[in-house]
């Protein structure tokens, strides 16, 4: 009797153990999120563009669902893309940090400004392309 109730134990055990494994965001999938990372040159004083090329070597900084911090980076390639592989459904943010031309160090000591999309992922195998992200240099 005895060992019947220690399976029949275990079996409780494992069976809430897996029901309560749901899987949030987050690697794991097999879903992408991907786009590109343009920049937009000025001089320092931001009164002269010279132009504007794709972005190599970015960080771009994607936030798993509810996280607080950024969840992983990547870099842009040579052509400005980047993309964010195996991902499981559910929510993202992705975003970049631009340097701010209006020179407001008051409201953004740091001089530089975060440009951000959401994205969410609802099902397998998906790809979402964000629209181009255009920083300024």
């Amino acid at each position: 009797m005895n060992r019947v109730l220690t399976t029949v134990f275990m079996i409780l055990v494992m069976a809430f153990g897996i029901a309560s494994c749901k899987k949030g965001e987050g690697q794991g999938g097999t879903s992408s999120i991907t786009g590109k990372v343009y920049g937009r040159f000025y001089n320092k004083e931001f009164d002269n563009f010279f132009g504007e090329s794709a972005c190599p070597d970015e960080d771009v900084y994607i936030i798993y669902g509810d996280d607080l911090t950024y969840s992983d980076d990547q870099k842009t390639n040579y052509d400005g893309t980047y993309e964010f592989k195996y991902l499981r459904k559910g929510h993202y943010k992705i975003f970049v940090y631009t340097k701010d031309s209006t020179s407001n160090l008051v409201a953004y000591p740091s001089g530089l400004l975060t440009i951000s999309m959401e994205a969410d992922i609802t099902d397998k195998k998906q790809t979402i392309v964000l629209p181009n992200v255009k920083v300024i240099k």
